[in-house]
């Protein structure tokens, strides 16, 4: 019998694929309510892109500007690589965290340009890099625009791994993030703004998903990516089944620092037809999608959203706009999709994730698949797959 010979470089590509394909949620048999779209991403909506700048370096003794490293930035462009703006509402749940840009949306009622995630101590840096990519791609000759400097940019703390204070993050990583944003499928886990944060006592991060959904005959997408951070062990649920309670050990390594109790930032994407004030509805039901992984939300947990449609008005030759919008009485299936997305987007993070350890030997696990679909299978609730 030939052996079969593959040219290393054909191997190697075909190992990173393998890599690549890392288990989603679902994956594991855990049983979620709603239909998906294509890649079960806030990039389903037709014209969303997300990127990422992932930076992880050094190991040992935290030494303030040197490291260790595990931190990163996330955008997400609702338009794509423009300025466009897009109608938009935020909610807060509890505001032990940041979201900047947020009277401009209030006041307008849109929002324009990408959105930022990243670490606490980097909201500055990120919001004025995506002013600065923002002014340079889109503003020709002479032309000045104040509105560059209000970019939305949101924040999660990852002080138990990262070098917080190191204020590692650099307008470069920024702009790689950005130039690099794409559709389609995206990663998850330990990527980005999620880098190095924690969820429910495991390794946290970057997660998201999508539903699609009829109104009358008509077929709309939405699109949840959540940057988690939050939560405590016993508080772990999981399509219903007590999760944390049931794993017990692989509890976190925290040699120095003192754990807050963390934050979330949300971020909803439609193609629905929305007003603002439709939208603001949309962002508080990520509250209920929290809520079924278990939380009730600690006074230290930073928990704002945002929501946006790509749906936008039209601006007409006689200075007025014209909007198309559904009727509220219409919109529970957009509500029930937020809350689905919400969840699972939050249980694709928390699997995704993998082992990291950072300053001083601080360490978060991840979550042990196989006893996660143990547990399931105890509960009557793991799908089995065929």
């Amino acid at each position: 019998m030939k052996k079969l010979f593959l040219p290393p470089l054909l191997i190697s590509i075909l190992s990173l694929q393998l890599l690549a394909q890392k288990p989603r949620a679902r994956d594991l048999g855990i049983p979620f309510d709603g239909t998906t779209g294509t890649n079960n991403a806030i990039t389903d909506v037709s014209g969303v892109e997300v990127g990422y700048k992932t930076l992880i370096s050094g190991s040992g003794e935290l030494k303030v500007g040197k490291g260790p490293v595990r931190t990163g930035v996330t955008v997400i462009l609702p338009k794509g690589k423009t300025d466009a703006s897009y109608p938009a509402a935020w909610f807060s749940l509890n505001g032990d965290g940041e979201l900047t840009g947020l009277p401009y949306i209030d006041d307008f009622g849109t929002g324009y340009g990408a959105i930022g995630i990243t670490n606490t101590n980097s909201v500055g840096i990120v919001k004025d890099a995506i002013g600065e990519w923002s002014f340079k791609k889109f503003s020709t000759g002479d032309f000045v625009d104040f509105s560059f400097g209000l970019p939305t940019v949101g924040e999660t703390w990852d002080g138990v791994l990262n070098d917080i204070n190191g204020l590692h993050i650099k307008k470069e990583h920024v702009f790689e993030a950005l130039d690099k944003a794409k559709g389609g499928k995206i990663d998850e886990g330990n990527v980005g703004g999620g880098t190095g944060m924690a969820l429910y006592s495991f390794k946290g991060g970057s997660g998201t998903a999508s539903r699609v959904f009829k109104i009358d005959s008509v077929e709309y997408t939405l699109g949840v990516f959540v940057q988690a951070n939050f939560g405590r062990r016993d508080e772990l649920t999981i399509a219903g089944v007590p999760v944390g309670k049931e794993i017990q050990d692989l509890q976190p390594i925290v040699n120095r620092e003192k754990r807050k109790d963390g934050s979330i930032i949300a971020i909803v994407g439609t193609d629905a037809p929305l007003l603002p004030n439709q939208l603001k509805l949309i962002a508080k039901r990520v509250t209920h999608g929290i809520a079924r992984t278990g939380t009730f939300s600690h006074n230290g947990s930073g928990e704002i959203f945002l929501a946006f449609s790509t749906a936008s008005p039209i601006y007409n030759k006689d200075k007025t706009e014209t909007w198309k919008a559904l009727p509220k009485w219409e919109l529970d299936p957009a509500f029930k999709a937020t809350v689905e997305a919400t969840e699972e987007a939050i249980i694709n993070a928390l699997v995704a994730a993998e082992d990291m350890e950072g300053i001083n030997g601080n360490k978060y696990f991840s979550i042990p698949h196989d006893r996660l679909k143990g547990v399931m299978k105890k509960y009557n609730r793991l799908e089995e797959k065929k």
